[in-house]
């Protein structure tokens, strides 16, 4: 009998689409298919009277080799079927939202078959000629946070073993001093035999490696205060520069872990609006929980440059200067939306993130729900009654600006006016709708009206002191929203061309989005960061959001560098090939990462960074930063991932150049952004919202020509075949914007 994943093909495309396919069961096979309205249908055909034995998973074995901050990790999971009927295995992995997967192999009784990366209208074409042959798909769902996942299922012959490959590859991004590699383990049961290893190989020293207590996948990075992973065992090399990270926990470790997490999700599952529903608790069986590894190296002064047969990358991060001072402007959402918990973990966040504010800073409030208010610091009186209580002149854009009323000026960070703002956020409550427009072109004002009080015909009313501590300030935005624009200007479009033609300019305030809940408008907040230097995250509704926002605001609290430029010589290096090299700043703890082509040739490498940093002796002064660096081109070629850390590197910037265009008329031409993406992806094999992943029978004459994956190539991707999906909800979380999905 043929098995029913020899038709099969499985797409991983842009947007999350429904498919329904109409089944075609076997005698044995159990088919669980999408009717049309939506709902799932299950049909079970004929089987035998003998019960089958159930299917076994027998081995699990995680493998990840980083090299220089570039993590190559492998899933294998094999499968036995001993009953004398075929049964349906199924196989899922959880992977990093910042990862792609570049392969997947999966073996069928002895024989290897392996999954092609094509263009997702080639893709979904072949996807349609194999529906039409029928084929039924199972769709599980599993949530943590910043992951995707991704579900197969396969049908295996009797008394057969099937083995499923996946490999995926991300670069490790700097947070707050350290790497942080994650490895969802989520095997679906009791393994006997389950083994991770995280090799790591960098060109300097390792200077800090822990392994913390697995994690259960929805909690903020761990910090040196988290208990340690007993059971990790850790050997490191002579010279400091690899270290290889073992986890083997038997079936006790595993009952043990798995009733942790299981813990944890339901007690988090009581309360309101959690990140995971009660409906899901019975799907935390076979969740260990997230195994982290956690490391940081040495840093040469001036960066540490790589060159290797034609390609190079700069990792940069200047950890010797001390922060610039800034200007921050807190936006924040006081909505009906955010009434309950919200706002009560943002008044508890706000705290402490008002308190670690640096006295040489200075700062502004600007609440907004269906109005916007600049809360005015410098303009309060204590109460009598009692001495941590103030009376606050609110500027209001429904009065004060109508009437051409000037904005409140910002405020130095002094321990008597955070005093104030802590008071004034304490008293936050939620009300009205979303004026996300009027609150970002107010904070734009703000910022504005800061710096013209140095212009002689300003009447601002700063004295002389604040005017020069200000012009040297770094500006920084940091807007919070958990929902969408209701009031005001609601059109994303024009909210986005509005505010990123208006806040332009030397003073240009770089833009940090959190997305707080499921419900924020994640689309436009992503596009609003992007296109004003900054980034979003996402904040989920849970226990820890206070904790959350205040690990957010740690990696931008501290601005080392401002207006930074990596200048690579156009003799030395192919100037369309370089990855991003401007930035707005550069933040203590973090890395910035450039990467391009070498012109053929060279025999050095001499790059040139520039930027303003913090001058030594006045607290508020700027200086030029300026550092100069030369490597020698090496004729011998060693095994570095610096190409395929390019095309990564590429692909993600591209996404997101073209993510924050309005216009996508042009993403037809060659030299666009998506061509350009498009042209790597498919060159190094990468699944992309652009790609997708495709495995057919491999006798189809319409299709790929599938071959056989036996050999040294087998280091790819996914597994499992009747059906194959990738939970819709967890990949609109993708950080490139899209959604994904597997439609099988």
């Amino acid at each position: 009998m043929q098995p029913l994943w020899l038709s099969v093909v499985c797409c991983v495309s842009v947007f999350v689409v429904f498919v329904y396919t109409a089944a075609v069961p076997t005698s044995d096979t159990f088919v669980v298919a999408k009717a049309d309205d939506g709902h799932t249908e299950k049909s079970e055909m004929n089987t035998e009277e003998e019960p089958n034995v159930p299917i076994k998973l027998t081995k699990m074995q995680v493998n990840s080799e980083v090299s220089l901050r570039y993590a190559h990790t492998a899933v294998v999971t094999y499968v036995r079927n001993p009953s004398r009927r075929s049964q349906q295995a199924t196989f899922h992995v959880l992977l990093p939202e910042t990862a792609f997967i570049s392969g997947f192999v999966m073996t069928l009784d002895g024989k290897s078959y392996k999954a092609y990366v094509k263009e997702k209208e080639e893709a979904k074409k072949i996807y349609d000629d194999a529906v039409s042959q029928g084929t039924g798909a199972a769709h599980i769902s599993a949530k943590a946070r910043d992951s995707n996942h991704f579900t197969v299922s396969v049908n295996v012959e009797p008394n057969t073993e099937a083995v499923f490959n996946l490999t995926y590859e991300e670069l490790l991004v700097r947070r707050n001093g350290v790497y942080n590699h994650a490895i969802n383990l989520h095997p679906g049961a009791l393994v006997p035999k389950m083994e991770v290893t995280v090799h790591i190989k960098e060109s300097q020293k390792i200077s800090l490696l822990r392994v913390p207590e697995v994690r259960t996948g929805n909690e903020i990075d761990a910090t040196e205060k988290d208990a340690q992973n007993a059971k990790a065992v850790i050997k490191k090399s002579n010279n400091d520069k690899e270290a290889t990270i073992t986890f083997t926990p038997d079936l006790e470790e595993q009952n043990r872990l798995m009733a942790i997490y299981s813990d944890k999700i339901i007690e988090s599952a009581k309360l309101p609006h959690e990140w995971y529903s009660e409906q899901n608790n019975e799907k935390t069986t076979g969740v260990l929980g997230q195994f982290v590894v956690q490391y940081d190296v040495v840093r040469p002064e001036k960066g540490d440059i790589l060159v290797n047969d034609g390609y190079f990358v700069h990792f940069f991060s200047p950890e010797e200067l001390k922060p610039l001072n800034k200007f921050v402007v807190f936006v924040l959402d006081t909505s009906s939306s955010m009434y309950g918990r919200k706002i009560e973990q943002l008044r508890t966040a706000m705290q402490t993130i008002l308190a670690d504010l640096r006295p040489t800073d200075y700062f502004s409030i600007v609440e907004f729900n269906s109005d916007v208010k600049v809360h005015n610091l410098s303009k309060t009186h204590k109460d009598e009654a009692s001495p941590y209580e103030y009376s606050v002149i609110d500027y209001d854009i429904n009065l004060d600006r109508a009437s051409g009323g000037a904005i409140a000026e910002p405020v130095l960070a002094s321990p008597d006016n955070i005093a104030k703002a802590q008071d004034i956020v304490s008293k936050f409550s939620a009300i009205g709708g979303t004026n996300i427009y009027e609150a970002l072109d107010v904070a734009i004002d703000v910022i504005n009206k800061a710096y013209e009080i140095n212009k002689p015909d300003s009447s601002a009313a700063v004295n002389n002191s604040d005017a020069e501590r200000i012009k040297a300030l770094q500006p920084i935005i940091v807007f919070l929203s958990d929902g969408e624009a209701s009031v005001g200007e609601t059109n994303p479009k024009r909210i986005l061309s509005h505010i990123s033609e208006k806040n332009t300019g030397e003073r240009r305030a770089a833009i940090y989005s959190l997305a707080f809940g499921h419900d924020a408008d994640r689309g436009l907040l992503r596009k609003l960061s992007l296109r004003n230097g900054g980034f979003m995250r996402q904040i989920y509704e849970a226990a820890d959001a206070a904790l959350q926002l205040r690990h957010f605001y740690q990696q931008v609290s501290s601005p080392l560098l401002a207006h930074v430029k990596f200048v690579y010589p156009p003799n030395q290096v192919k100037a369309e090939s370089v990855t991003r090299y401007v930035f707005d700043a550069i933040f203590a703890g973090s890395e910035t990462v450039v990467a391009g082509k070498l012109e053929p040739d060279v025999l050095e490498l001499a790059p040139h960074v520039t930027g303003f940093c913090a001058e030594d002796e006045d607290h508020y002064a700027r200086k030029r930063y300026e550092v100069m660096n030369k490597v020698k081109v090496s004729e011998i070629k060693e095994y570095l991932p610096l190409e395929r850390l390019w095309a990564y590197l590429s692909i993600k910037q591209l996404l997101d150049e073209r993510d924050v265009r309005e216009d996508h008329e042009d993403n037809k031409d060659e030299k666009s952004p998506e061509k350009r993406a498009l042209a790597i992806a498919l060159k190094y094999e990468f699944v992309t919202p652009l790609t997708s992943l495709v495995v057919v029978k491999p006798n189809a004459t319409n299709a790929v020509d599938t071959v056989s994956a036996d050999g040294p190539d087998t280091q790819k991707d996914y597994a499992n075949g009747t059906g194959g999906t990738i939970d819709n909800e967890a990949f609109e979380e993708s950080p490139l914007g899209a959604g994904k999905s597997i439609d099988i």
